[in-house]
């Protein structure tokens, strides 16, 4: 079990790679479907992992 003290670092973790799997499904549904490069579900889903991966570094430069 965690201490209090470390569950805003653990619940930050998990939505940063919800975040980022939300990102990688948006790219493949986009891309089976036919979308081009500069396809809305593509940028959105560029955009949504890199939200992710920022959350996840700066937790890492946190500690």
């Amino acid at each position: 079990m965690q201490s209090p003290r470390q569950a805003p670092g653990a619940v930050t973790r998990t939505f940063a790679l919800l975040t980022i799997g939300l990102g990688v499904a948006l790219i493949v549904r986009t891309l089976t479907s036919g979308g081009g490069p500069l396809a809305l579900g593509l940028i959105l889903g560029v955009l949504f992992i890199a939200v992710g991966v920022g959350r996840l570094y700066l937790l890492a430069r946190m500690r």
